[in-house]
């Protein structure tokens, strides 16, 4: 196929839309991607067309770490997690929410994905082929930087993190969490192996550490359910 008929195919206006208001809604909600900001509206319309969307439900797995890349998932819905599993522990690499793009490791260099993505609920995914994107970062070369920019900024958020890791004690760290996590004083549905994974630590530290703040009255802890009783203390254990 020659690049004529490459720009065609990908960018061309369609002459007729079944459901112009329904596309039009789509091409806005490509446009709140960073990584698609600003490219024309006929551009947006037919990467639209030419992607897939589909509902995948909790715990859907979109690609293993070491996998070879093929797609790029534009998240709409829902919520979907990345990580990097070692033997029996799971490391929390970024929790995301609509808009976001991942799986762009799969789409640079190496063309290799070097963690996992999962749904963690219901979500609803755009899936953009390989080729689709790769004619997209040829007619339009700033989609390409934004595309480093992106792997760049969260190469730098797992370096911060790793810092932080290494050199903050574990109780500043869960009450940064758990200020971070509450709504109306309150954090659900986290147990503490999820909490482990998100820090990086054993789970048996996490369990020592909530229940100093427990004795302490800063928190009360039921199943899944962490209250904070305190959040002055709270927001100055989390400084210390």
């Amino acid at each position: 196929m020659n690049g004529r008929s490459a720009e065609t195919k990908i960018f061309a206006v369609p002459s007729t839309l079944a459901n112009a208001s329904e596309s039009l809604v789509e091409a806005a909600a490509f446009s709140a991607v960073d990584l698609f900001k600003d490219l024309p509206v006929a551009c947006l319309r037919a990467l639209e067309q030419g992607s897939a969307l589909r509902d995948f439900c909790k715990g859907h797995i979109f690609f293993r770490s070491g996998e070879r890349g093929q797609r790029l998932f534009l998240l709409e819905k829902g919520r979907v997690q990345t990580f990097r599993t070692c033997g029996t522990r799971k490391l929390i690499i970024a929790e995301l929410r609509p808009p976001a793009v991942f799986g762009e490791m799969g789409c640079v260099g190496q063309c290799m994905y070097h963690c996992s993505a999962q749904a963690t609920e219901l979500s609803r995914i755009r899936i953009i082929d390989h080729a689709e994107l790769e004619a997209l970062l040829e007619h339009y070369p700033i989609v390409t930087r934004r595309l480093l920019d992106l792997v760049s900024d969260r190469f730098v958020r797992v370096l911060l993190d790793l810092e932080a890791t290494s050199f903050r004690h574990l109780i500043p760290r869960i009450a940064s969490m758990l200020l971070d996590r509450a709504q109306e004083e309150c954090v659900e549905d986290l147990t503490h192996q999820e909490i482990a994974q998100h820090l990086r630590v054993y789970r048996e530290s996490v369990t020592a550490a909530l229940g100093e703040l427990r004795r302490a009255g800063i928190i009360a802890i039921n199943r899944k359910r962490i209250r904070i009783l305190n959040r002055l203390r709270l927001e100055r254990a989390a400084r210390e």
